[in-house]
């Protein structure tokens, strides 16, 4: 039951960038690249990371909470979770692999670890 919540926590943070409607955006072009900084309502950063110029996550990208922690961060290739992914999820850290947006493992992390 666990393994399912953490699955659909991870699938929450990864979807959530295209549910920003209410919240504050900036936009920077760097290259080839839209650095994208998504806002909580209080002004505090809630996730950036980067497009390419098809309009795909491409690149890193970082979660944070309210409070400034990080929260989430890991790296999209054309618009697909790529690599490792690393999660703070009920106070434990928790990495995921993924191939093609397709989670293939699934590690608890030693807490002297940090995002």
């Amino acid at each position: 039951m666990k393994k399912y919540i953490f699955i659909l926590t991870v699938l929450f943070i990864g979807t959530s960038v295209f549910a920003q409607e209410d919240k504050k955006v900036t936009h920077k072009t760097i290259g080839d690249l839209i650095e994208t900084t998504y806002f909580y309502a209080d002004g505090s950063i809630q996730q950036q990371g980067t497009f390419n110029k098809e309009g795909k996550l491409h690149g890193t990208w970082t979660s944070f909470d309210t409070k400034g922690n990080k929260i989430a961060v890991g790296n999209y290739e054309n618009g697909k979770k790529e690599g490792k992914w690393t999660f703070l999820v009920n106070g434990e850290i928790k990495e995921v692999d993924y191939v093609n947006s397709k989670v293939t493992k699934i590690s608890k992390v030693d807490k002297a670890v940090s995002l």
